[in-house]
């Protein structure tokens, strides 16, 4: 779990979208309470990547991996980008292919 968190970040920060798009199931769903939507399917998670991550050039820094299960970590991390400094968390889900199934999203 810990090296897909690193993978997805690390191709997040290269806005990378076909290599971040890679490690998530086609019905994945990214829940981003802190824009008040939800972005379902690769369609849907590749919008994401687009609007947040290459728009923003946002750049996030892994502050801690809590593991919650085989399954399922809480990711904290440091966000910089053109709407400044943010602090936040991702609450990953993966299925037994090992791909992200859901992510949970909030700013501090």
């Amino acid at each position: 779990m810990h090296e897909l968190i690193r993978r997805f970040v690390g191709a997040a920060n290269a806005f990378d979208v076909e290599t971040a798009l890679a490690l998530f199931a086609p019905d994945a769903v990214i829940d981003d309470v802190s824009v008040g939507d939800s972005f379902v399917g690769t369609a849907g998670v590749r919008d994401y990547l687009q609007r947040f991550f290459v728009g923003y050039h946002t750049v996030s820094k892994i502050l801690l991996v809590e593991a919650m299960g085989k399954r399922r970590a809480v990711v904290r991390l440091d966000f910089t980008g053109d709407f400044g400094h943010e602090t936040g968390m991702l609450d990953i889900s993966i299925n037994a292919e090992g791909l992200i199934v859901s992510i949970d999203a909030d700013l501090d």
